[in-house]
């Protein structure tokens, strides 16, 4: 239990990663709010991660959807020692073809989203708190018809140096983790049959050293070693969890 005590934000927390991550952090003594845009999704989450979980509904390209949420997990929590901000989306945008709506979406959930979420956020973080940015390992490397999306997380990679360095005074760590290609809802087409999800994977997986796609458990291991004191001589860092895809 080695947030016992801690109070944490996870958005985007009603699926993938951040379902994953809240799970972690409260079966390791959190207290723990989860943020996205479906009521309906989120009060399934609540009920499949039990424990104390706060359920908050927030578009995080919404400010007032960011304001309101933070007076609900101020009326709930008092204050934060963790922040997870996870939500994002990700899409093709081939540069032939890619529309102004699809920047737009994009970057409005990848970078806005990431900036304003803290920003909200920052005055009920405690000193010494933990912010973790989800960033993605595209934001390494050149890969066709990514552009967009790619350009984004590394726009999310540069918020843990400057953010870091913005909040030194306050001893408020900010960290990221990179994921590879993880299964989850983000993977799966609208209409796609379990059967063709796996095959979906295991051809993905061949693209990965380790020879398959990661577990959004892998994920929430380093959320969690983030979050808690065993990183705190960590600062401004990313963590890679690949399975080597970036790296060789």
């Amino acid at each position: 239990m080695v947030l016992e005590g801690k109070t944490a934000l996870v958005t985007g927390g009603s699926s993938g990663i951040g379902l994953a991550a809240a799970k972690m952090l409260i079966e390791n003594g959190a207290r723990v709010a989860i943020a996205g845009r479906s009521e309906e999704r989120l009060a399934k989450a609540a009920q499949e991660i039990g424990g104390d979980v706060l359920p908050v509904v927030a578009d995080v390209t919404s400010l007032s959807d960011l304001a309101a949420m933070r007076t609900n997990i101020e009326n709930a929590l008092g204050s934060l020692d963790i922040v997870f901000a996870n939500a994002g989306v990700a899409m093709g945008t081939p540069l032939a073809t890619a529309d102004e709506a699809t920047y737009h979406r994009i970057m409005d959930a990848n970078v806005k989203g990431v900036f304003f979420t803290v920003q909200a956020v920052l005055p009920l973080l405690r000193d010494g708190s933990s912010i973790i940015l989800n960033t993605s390992w595209l934001n390494q490397v050149g890969t066709p018809g990514r552009a967009i999306l790619s350009a984004s997380k590394a726009a999310v990679r540069s918020f843990a140096r400057t953010m870091s360095a913005e909040l030194l005074d306050r001893r408020i760590r900010v960290n990221a983790v990179s994921p590879g290609s993880i299964e989850t809802p983000i993977h799966r087409g609208k209409d796609q049959t379990e059967e063709e999800f796996r095959a979906y994977a295991e051809r993905v997986g061949t693209q990965v050293p380790l020879g398959r796609m990661g577990r959004p458990e892998e994920i929430a291991a380093a959320v969690l070693f983030l979050a808690s004191d065993a990183s705190s001589y960590m600062l401004g860092a990313e963590m890679v969890i690949d399975g080597g895809r970036s790296e060789l």
